[in-house]
């Protein structure tokens, strides 16, 4: 068992590196985009992070043509206060007033929010930003080329993640080592299948018309996951779309101490894969993959178990080098206790699985049905 699961980290982490070597990232220097460019950004109760996001946006270089629209989704803080002193200051940002209604029927929150966006936006090409997302001058333009040049008609630059604390560091670099790790990235590109994606909402860069014709997020209204939700639905509609690394053209600090991370994960690690059944196998794949080898290295019975235990618990870390120096992500100690972060995941998905039969579940102050 313990030198299978090293022989699999092995072939893992060599698929790291071929993805690594084929993943797309937007240019550095983009041609100026020509076209008008719609960012949209739901927010709810996000007076101390809108501000950062918004002031980057302004800095947006080479759009001219470039709309902000900010959607208050009954907000209890100063969110649309803060739109507003900015919209007063720069004709180019607009608040959408959300209002304080009940969503409507089969509706979650994040996607009504982008849906109400995106019907009241006026660009070709539509950019999902979320307000904890801050982007560089030249991110949307990077963005918009990265989405034309490509000819698909959806991508998702990755934002470089900022993690502090001992429990963030433990489990976000984990977003995208998963994808680059298990997904293989070219035949997402050109396949079909819709179980062959990987997106991210915090930046997520939609082609209009490909956006109306896949149901805009009417499609995916009932998804907590629903930026994978969106690019599935972009390939029902005969579309293509790929995540991609945005590590140089926006970053994101998604949470700010351990319990909201928990709160974070737990929300929707429960939908990631289907079942209780999907979730026991993904997690029993990775343990095996990266926790047992670990393992053996201290228990091992025998030099061999160890020694085999010491390859794959190698491999584990190598592919997390890996994918860290890609993305900007702390390497010592993060990388070192790889097999910690894996277990610690295995330990969201249970919790988040409890938190749903007990119906303690929410979003942004929403109770999850």
């Amino acid at each position: 068992m313990v030198a299978s699961g090293a022989i699999a980290a092995c072939a893992a982490t060599a698929h790291t590196a071929y993805n690594l070597r084929i993943l797309r990232t937007p240019p550095p220097a983009p041609e100026p985009a020509v076209e008008r460019v719609s960012v949209l950004v739901p927010a709810r109760d996000e007076e101390r992070r809108l501000g950062p996001c918004l002031a980057a946006l302004l800095s947006t270089e080479g759009v001219a043509d470039l709309e902000i629209l900010v959607l208050d989704d009954g907000s209890s803080d100063g969110t649309a206060d803060i739109v507003r002193s900015y919209a007063e200051r720069d004709p180019r940002v607009r608040l959408v007033d959300g209002g304080r209604a009940a969503l409507p029927e089969g509706w979650l929150g994040k996607p009504w929010a982008c849906e109400r966006l995106a019907r009241a936006a006026t660009g070709t090409v539509l950019v999902f930003l979320d307000a904890d997302v801050t982007v560089a001058p030249h991110g949307i333009a990077a963005s918009v080329a990265l989405l034309r040049d490509s000819g698909l008609g959806l991508v998702s630059p990755y934002p470089r993640q900022e993690a502090d604390g001992a429990l963030p560091r433990l489990v976000q670099p984990l977003l995208q080592w998963s994808w680059l790790t298990t997904l293989p990235l070219g035949s997402a590109e050109s396949s079909p299948r819709e179980s062959l994606v990987a997106a991210n909402g915090q930046l997520l860069v939609v082609d209009a018309a490909v956006y109306r014709r896949a149901g805009s997020h009417a499609a995916v209204r009932g998804e907590v996951l629903d930026d994978v939700a969106l690019l599935r639905a972009v390939k029902r509609a005969g579309g293509r779309g790929v995540v991609a690394d945005g590590t140089h053209v926006a970053s994101c600090r998604m949470y700010e101490s351990g319990p909201a991370l928990v709160d974070g994960y737990t929300k929707s690690l429960w939908s990631a894969f289907g079942s209780p059944a999907g979730s026991a196998g993904v997690v029993g794949l990775l343990s095996w993959l990266y926790v047992v080898p670990a393992a053996a290295v201290v228990v091992g019975p025998t030099h061999r178990a160890r020694a085999w235990g010491a390859l794959g618990y190698a491999a584990g870390v190598a592919g997390r080098i890996l994918v860290a120096r890609r993305t900007g992500q702390h390497l010592v100690p993060d990388v070192a206790v790889h097999p910690a972060s894996v277990a610690t995941f295995g330990w969201l998905v249970a919790e988040s699985w409890r938190r749903k039969r007990s119906g303690r579940l929410t979003w942004s102050g929403r109770p999850l049905p």
